[in-house]
């Protein structure tokens, strides 16, 4: 009577997939809201009236490169997001075959 319980309990790696795709997913919208919001407050400080050499001291050098570095990152890590889960999709889709 346990033999089919215990048969249907999925493997160790795919929860652990399915956490690495999770972690990736929360790195990527927190960067991505994080660079989005910097960008919008250039916007914002820009249209306030702060001029070009405000910009260079206090927080604004940070609030101007993130940006920058942010969003390509974001990209970069929806790209291993998306391989991440094909191959995951691969593996299941290649056991269930068995």
């Amino acid at each position: 009577m346990l033999a089919p319980i215990l048969e249907s309990v999925p493997e160790e790696s795919f929860v652990m997939s399915n956490r690495v795709e999770r972690v990736l997913a929360f790195m990527v919208a927190g960067i991505i809201v994080l660079s989005l919001a910097s960008f919008i407050a250039l916007i914002a400080a820009t249209g306030a009236g702060l001029g070009r050499d405000d910009f260079a001291q206090g927080v604004w050098p940070a609030v101007t490169i993130l940006p920058l570095i942010g969003l390509p990152t974001g990209f970069v890590l929806i790209i291993v997001l998306l391989v991440v889960s094909a191959v995951r999709r691969g593996r299941a889709s290649k056991d269930a075959g068995n």
